[in-house]
């Protein structure tokens, strides 16, 4: 199946939600969710991204992952990583309970586009309760369906052109068709040498080549498909209003910052959230606009 043929299957099983001047939604990819050990990429930045799932939460927004959430090919247990990021996963549970709350997959947890696996893991998590010391489960996300795209539909303004959500491992290779000789290099040999500073060469992330034609080809489709696509995958954000085609949410493993896309009145704005000095020394959480807002 060719790069296209994917890409277009995830666009025709893909999610239909409205997409108009009331709709508010923010767009993050690639959290990479581990164990909570020396591999976790995500440890280190958990705490700005708790800080920016609240205000998004408290705004209004509706919540939208693009695919890799949980690292799910070094791990191998969805259990010990909730129970690792559990806070984390709380608050995304308030979102599901407000039907806020959409998920895609990406190529490092493709095993959640098996619905059965998707309920079995994903349906409560451990919590502790202030009168009860012991961990208890509680409803997480009950009934969660996990798609290979979202499609954004302008409601009225037929100029508009929708806007197509999805990973972007369909892109590579690698990450799609091959994807379980991918995982099998990851978890029992990039995983161990990254400890020694080896870079994984198969990943779209970390290969400044493969990365480059990923993004072409995610572009291409998008300019044959005559509509805005928003991925993940490569973690490298992009924002351009030279290219209303193709924008990417970038991740919440760079170092010192995440990054994340707002779709706010029919406009799109690139974010990132760091940490920041006030003249006493103390440090507080910023958002900064990096790009936008552009009309879509």
């Amino acid at each position: 199946m060719s790069c296209y043929s994917r890409l277009k299957k995830s666009l025709e099983g893909a999610l239909k939600l409205p997409l108009n001047s009331r709709t508010k939604y923010v767009l993050i990819s690639d959290w990479h969710r581990g164990c909570g050990t020396s591999n976790d990429n995500f440890l280190k930045n958990q705490s700005l991204y708790s800080a920016a799932l609240s205000y998004y939460y408290r705004a209004g927004y509706t919540y939208i992952e693009l695919g890799d959430g949980d690292e799910l090919w070094e791990n191998r247990s969805t259990k010990q990583i909730i129970e690792a990021h559990s806070d984390v996963f709380s608050l995304l549970a308030r979102f599901h309970g407000q039907k806020r709350l959409y998920m895609l997959y990406g190529n490092h947890d493709i095993v959640k586009r098996k619905h059965k696996t998707a309920v079995r893991n994903y349906s409560a998590y451990p919590c502790c309760c202030a009168n009860n010391p012991h961990l208890e489960n509680r409803p997480l996300f009950p009934g969660i369906r996990f798609y290979p795209g979202i499609l954004l539909e302008p409601d009225s303004d037929a100029r508009l052109s929708p806007v197509f959500l999805t990973h972007g491992h369909q892109a590579d290779l690698f990450n799609s068709t091959l994807w379980r000789i991918s995982r099998f290099l990851v978890r029992y040999v990039w995983k161990p040498l990254e400890r020694y500073g080896v870079l994984d060469p198969t990943s779209a992330a970390k290969n400044y080549s493969r990365k480059t034609k990923t993004e072409r080809r995610l572009q291409r489709f998008a300019e044959r498909e005559n509509l805005t696509l928003i991925a993940g995958h490569t973690h490298r954000p992009m924002l351009s209003g030279s290219d209303s085609h193709y924008c990417n949410c970038g991740s919440c493993v760079h170092p010192y910052c995440i990054t994340c896309l707002e779709i706010e009145h029919m406009r799109i704005r690139l974010i990132k959230w760091s940490l920041a000095a006030k003249p006493d020394m103390s440090l507080y959480v910023t958002r900064t606009v990096l790009a936008g807002p552009i009309s879509l």
